[in-house]
């Protein structure tokens, strides 16, 4: 079996692993400091995945487990939360989706928030990532396609946005784009109101703490 090393990439058998890839999602998540015993072990296991499966883990092609971006959306002064009616998950929700390869995950935050809401201008509250998730995803029919229960390997970042953007449906993934205010503890103890997978509630709820926390 030959192999050949060229600029990084390792050649076996028409599958490309790209070192710099590797390296970069590795450094990324062991950056990220957990803030919860739930992050410290989801942490602990995209570590043992990436060591295991490495730059697969960009790419849908590897069906039980891949990484995600996602982005909560804040007005300017955090009383307000930007979210999409997920066609899916039929439930309003952060923005987001799969890297798709892409190793810079702060670019794919970015491009699917536009993407899924219509807005041009983000300002980041950070440039490093504010939450971390092993997201289970049940089975669930895209179209025609049946795509088999998985993993979404997910990293978060939170963003500004101006309410003056104009807001776009993104047909394809959502039916909604919509502001809901969280300018008080009862409203984001009450986001159960508005999103229904329920699963995402306490994870949205972290978020808006953290994100308010981390401007005071």
């Amino acid at each position: 079996m030959n192999n050949i090393i060229n600029n990084n990439n390792i050649i076996n058998n028409n599958n490309i692993i790209n070192n710099n890839n590797i390296n970069n999602i590795r450094c990324l998540i062991a950056k990220y400091i957990p803030k919860s015993i739930e992050e410290e072990k989801d942490k602990e296991l995209i570590m043992s995945l990436i060591d295991v499966y490495q730059d697969k883990l960009l790419y849908r092609s590897l069906s039980f487990a891949h990484f995600t971006s996602s982005s909560m959306l804040f007005n300017s002064n955090l009383t307000k939360l930007l979210m999409v009616n997920h066609k899916i998950y039929q439930s309003w929700s952060w923005t987001g989706g799969h890297v798709d390869g892409d190793n810079d995950f702060f670019h794919v935050a970015i491009k699917e928030a536009k993407e899924e809401t219509g807005i041009k201008n983000l300002t980041p509250i950070t440039n490093d990532i504010i939450s971390l998730e092993v997201l289970p995803v049940n089975g669930h029919y895209k179209g025609n396609e049946y795509i088999s229960s998985h993993l979404h390997l997910n990293v978060t970042y939170g963003f500004i946005v101006s309410e003056n953007e104009k807001l776009k449906i993104n047909k394809q993934e959502n039916t909604g784009v919509k502001w809901f205010n969280i300018n008080n503890i009862n409203d984001i103890n009450n986001i159960n109101n508005i999103v229904t997978e329920e699963k995402m509630i306490p994870i949205y709820q972290k978020i808006i703490k953290r994100v308010i926390n981390y401007n005071k």
